[in-house]
Formats: structure tokens, sequence, C-alpha cells
């Protein structure tokens, strides 16, 4: 099954603009048209569940993949990471639920049915 990772969810501002285009004054006018739109990515699925796991529960190989991808991310992924689970009451209340906090979330999985897994590990 494919899995999505939770990213922020940050908008993104669409900026339209027109070029000028030199023309002969006309008696007529063309009707306006309106401005073309960008095709829009498809929207993640809503969270239905929320499975919070610590990372100590998982298999050694899993634990294993965890680490790998959790080394190789930056400090503002990090942050971004953080940010979207305080920001998803439903998320939130699930880590807390658990124990942890936000800033213990080091991966966070949504599959397409929207079930949200959270893997999760004690900060120091």
């Amino acid at each position: 099954m494919r899995m999505m990772i939770l990213a922020t969810a940050a908008g993104a501002a669409l900026t339209l603009s027109a070029g000028a285009q030199a023309q002969a004054p006309s008696q007529e006018r063309a009707p306006a048209r309106p401005p073309a739109t960008a095709p829009q990515a498809p929207a993640a699925p809503a969270i239905k569940s929320v499975n919070v796991v610590d990372v100590s529960e998982l298999p050694e190989a899993t634990r294993t993949q965890v680490n790998d991808i959790v080394s190789k991310r930056s400090a503002d992924e990090n942050q971004k990471l953080q940010a979207a689970i305080e920001n998803a009451p439903m998320v939130k209340t699930a880590v807390e639920a658990k124990g942890f906090s936000s800033r213990d979330v080091v991966i966070a999985q949504m599959n397409e049915g929207g079930e949200l897994l959270v893997i999760t590990r004690k900060a120091g």
C-alpha cells in the first residue's frame, strides 16, 4: 500500500500575471477572459484514525529504517513536522494520550485510507 508522508499542511500562494501585449487600437473590444488557473495537486485524504507507536516497539529492521530517515532530515523539516502535529488537534491529542509531545514525533505516515501512523521517540 502506498504511504504518504505527512507533510506539513502549508498553503501555497498562486500568483497570476499577465504579460503586456502591444496591439493596435481597435474599435471593438474582445470579451475579457477569466484568468487561467494552475491545476491543483490532489488533496491528501482526511485523517480518520491515528496510531501512535514508540520506535522501541518496532521490529529491528523497521527501527533501522526509521533511524536512517530521521538522520537525513534537516532541523527545518523537523520543525515543520512538529508544527503540523501541533496544528492537527486529533493527532496532537492522540500523541499526548500516549505520553508524548510533538517534539517526540520522528515520523508520521498516512495511507490512502486516512490511517495515520505516528512514530515517536522520547526527546532527550
